[in-house]
């Protein structure tokens, strides 16, 4: 039952908040609930740490390294979002921006959108997961679109339009799967069994088996942000409320790159390795090149964030693809990393637009005395996220390209090294447009003073785990990512 109490869990919370009618209650049972679920997910970890998978109903339900990376990922980031919402969402119902009885939606969309996410983490058959990545783009769509406003609702569309063509593609993938295991696997129930499939992957039709993942890659890929599929990212991401900005973009992103990481492994074990290796650095490298011009001139810090995001989901699709030891292991400790350092910049622009009012970076200066706290997360948020040492994302930056560089692949040496020069550039923007907003003189008529308590706690928890990982990797940790590089390489 530890895989179905986990995800019980976000659902019973999403429940609790909906039926409570006053937001004083709901908003602390909304936080109890996500902390409850964050110590539940270190039990499991440490589960996975000594038994290395767990199975569940026959089998319907599937957890090993691969899925409690990204299940812990939720959790963390699942917590300080669900923190960081009370003081947010307090401090935008003070100035009337929506009604309080929309609240409750609020808290039960954001519960039943972690819900959605740890079920594609934990289930074993794919068919499911389709389903779940899925209901995650049906339980956000409203999120998307909570202020009610034009620009908000057409962000909304736009969003679940590209995604379900997305995913619908993403479903020829998984159908193409079944027919190319069909000869092997029988028509049987569990024929979509990840754990079956992967059993017997080696004698799949393979002609079948390269049109599903190509299918898979651009079908999830829409969804994970990778280019040139990521066009409703940079809207939806500025548009909603700035909590849900950081699980977008530090946690769903992820979840559906599991999904294409869970085909990479069916692939390479049918075909070998080069065919999906390939596709992850190709589509990898266009990400981050595309990422670039748009971060350089960008003028709204929330789509400057999740023009961001694209940067690194392709950093993480090249880090897969290179598919050495050490850069899965550092790509995978990349996505936690990513993760943590971009929810922390959206919890920063979040208190950056409660003060200012605007999200125009050339309307705002002197934050670092405007809101002390607030300016230097910030300055540590920027160094973080982009690669500057010792903060964590170098240390996954560096890890994925020493191990590049150690490759005797022609290919893979150039695709580094045009990798290198396209992070400089972005590190040069990003830089150039956040620290003129940092320093300077304050902005006219700007209060100054924190937002408030709440949001300060949500930012120092995801702090710490900034500044931990930039200097040490815990056992535990470790240890789930070697696991992951071996089921990525033994498979």
């Amino acid at each position: 039952m530890l895989i179905s109490i986990f995800l019980i869990m976000p659902l019973m919370t999403a429940i609790a908040c909906v039926l409570i009618k006053k937001h004083s209650i709901s908003k602390y049972v909304s936080v109890a609930g996500s902390f409850i679920l964050l110590l539940y997910t270190v039990y499991l970890n440490y589960n996975i740490y000594l038994h290395y998978s767990l199975k569940e109903l026959n089998g319907f339900f599937y957890v090993d390294a691969l899925s409690m990376l990204t299940a812990q990922i939720v959790s963390v980031v699942g917590f300080a979002a669900a923190l960081y919402s009370v003081g947010y969402m307090d401090a935008e119902l003070q100035e009337a921006a929506f009604p309080e009885k929309r609240l409750r939606w609020y808290y039960f969309l954001f519960h039943s959108f972690i819900f959605t996410m740890l079920a594609v983490c934990v289930t074993n058959n794919l068919g499911i997961m389709w389903v779940a990545i899925e209901a995650t783009t049906l339980s956000t769509t409203f999120l998307v679109g909570f202020y009610n406003k034009k620009s908000h609702q057409e962000a909304a569309w736009k969003y679940i339009i590209i995604c379900t063509v997305g995913i619908t593609l993403a479903l020829f993938g998984v159908i193409l799967t079944y027919h190319s295991s069909k000869d092997v696997m029988g028509e049987i129930g569990y024929a979509l069994n990840w754990t079956d499939l992967l059993a017997v992957a080696d004698r799949f039709e393979p002609h079948l088996m390269k049109l599903a993942f190509l299918f898979i890659i651009i079908g999830y890929g829409t969804k994970a942000g990778l280019a040139p599929m990521h066009t409703w990212l940079p809207d939806a991401h500025s548009q909603a409320p700035s909590p849900i900005s950081a699980l977008f973009s530090g946690v769903l992103l992820n979840c559906s790159l599991y999904g294409i990481i869970r085909f990479h492994i069916i692939t390479s074990k049918c075909l070998g390795p080069n065919f999906s290796c390939t596709l992850l650095m190709s589509f990898g490298l266009v990400s981050v090149m595309v990422s670039i011009p748009f971060i350089l001139v960008q003028r709204d810090y929330k789509r400057l964030f999740a023009f961001s995001s694209i940067e690194h989901i392709g950093f993480i699709a090249l880090g897969l693809g290179f598919g050495g030891v050490y850069s899965i292991y550092g790509a995978e400790l990349h996505t936690f990393n990513h993760a943590v350092a971009k929810s922390l910049l959206f919890f920063c622009g979040g208190n950056l637009f409660l003060k200012y009012k605007t999200r125009e970076m050339e309307s705002i200066k002197g934050v670092i005395r405007t809101m002390p706290v607030t300016g230097i997360i910030l300055i540590i948020a920027v160094f973080a996220i982009t690669g500057i040492p010792p903060f964590n994302i170098f240390v996954s930056e560096f890890i994925v390209l020493a191990d590049a560089f150690s490759s005797k692949s022609t290919f893979v040496l150039i695709f580094t090294s045009l990798l290198i020069v396209f992070l400089v550039l972005i590190f040069i923007g990003y830089t150039n447009n956040i620290f003129k907003m940092i320093f300077g003189e304050p902005t006219d008529n700007i209060v100054q003073g924190e937002i408030n308590r709440f949001t300060i706690a949500a930012m120092c928890f995801l702090l710490v785990f900034v500044l931990i990982i930039s200097f040490y990797v815990p056992p535990i940790m470790r240890e789930i990512l070697r696991q992951i590089s071996d089921i990525m390489r033994n498979a």
